[in-house]
């Protein structure tokens, strides 16, 4: 009993109605405040001694902060809009598919029904499944801080694994993501150490569009799990840009891509396994999106 006393964490709870309630909690200075939305990161920080908070803000039912709504120029996702919520979505569905696929990949059904589309963001973790897909579909992020509403790019928001841009005592209040031109095609893919409940090794969501003539005219590549910021492969586009899609040239956008990679992460324990993995997920998304045939 002793030993287990010495791991128990004591805390306060308390649920915000609004994302100002939750801003003036944070910036109560007598207390270590945290928010919790569905706390699946939090429950595994704590486990591993990590807890640094002594009262937790609960804002997984702030309203401004749920419901998924379309406007004219874009879908917006509120931040506390669970996993499973963005996948049971007709509307991501059939307009954002890459994110609704992304967040299905995520972990198990308990933790995509409890785990939230802005704490994934927030928490900052390296294989953060929606991330390759927000920064794919170009979305903004709307925050609310103590200084006024502000609107930044998710591509902005994660410096490095844990890190973020967020500034202190704001919260993510809802994603706007703008409509994908038409006749975009997209997907998301991931690798996992099994079909299940895995932590992404290495994931990619892939946006491309032709014009008329057949050749690509729009290209993201994103992948996820392999660099400290996620970002757009813009070596790995250029190699298509402008050009008819073709065997050769999807293998070279494969091989731009792991360079890419090494560059902006350098040579660690797992290149070695992720430099060809990351150009077969790379030439198979973009054989399916632009209609090549795939190989075995």
């Amino acid at each position: 009993m002793r030993g287990m006393e010495e791991v128990v964490h004591h805390f306060d709870y308390v649920r915000a109605a609004t994302c100002v309630e939750a801003m003036q909690l944070l910036a109560d200075a007598a207390r270590a405040g945290r928010l919790l939305a569905g706390g699946t990161d939090l429950l595994v920080l704590q486990h591993k001694g990590g807890a640094t908070w002594d009262r937790l803000i609960d804002i997984s039912r702030v309203a401004e902060m749920r419901g998924i709504r379309e406007t004219p120029a874009a879908i917006v996702v509120g931040a506390a809009v669970t996993h499973s919520e963005v996948w049971e979505s007709d509307l991501i569905r059939a307009h954002l598919p890459a994110l609704a696929y992304a967040c299905h990949s995520i972990g198990s059904p308990q933790i995509r029904n409890r785990g939230t589309l802005g704490g994934n963001v927030a928490n900052a973790a390296a294989c953060a499944d929606s991330m390759p897909a927000l920064v794919c579909l170009s979305a903004q992020a709307h925050l609310a801080t103590p200084a006024g509403p502000r609107v930044v790019p998710v591509a902005e928001i994660v410096k490095r694994p844990g890190q973020t841009t967020l500034p202190a005592g704001s919260l993510i209040r809802e994603f706007a993501i703008p409509r994908p031109p038409a006749g975009a095609q997209m997907m998301h893919v991931k690798v996992g150490r099994r079909q299940a409940q895995s932590i992404a090794r290495l994931s990619l969501a892939c946006l491309g569009r032709l014009d008329e003539g057949g050749c690509v005219a729009e290209l993201r590549i994103v992948p996820g799990a392999c660099t400290p910021q996620t970002q757009r492969f813009d070596q790995a586009e250029a190699v298509l840009l402008g050009e008819r899609p073709s065997e050769k040239l999807v293998r070279r956008a494969g091989q731009a891509a792991t360079e890419q990679m090494v560059a902006s992460a350098g040579r660690r324990w797992s290149t070695a396994y992720k430099e060809p993995a990351l150009a077969a997920l790379v030439e198979r998304a973009l054989r399916r999106i632009f209609g090549l045939p795939e190989v075995a």
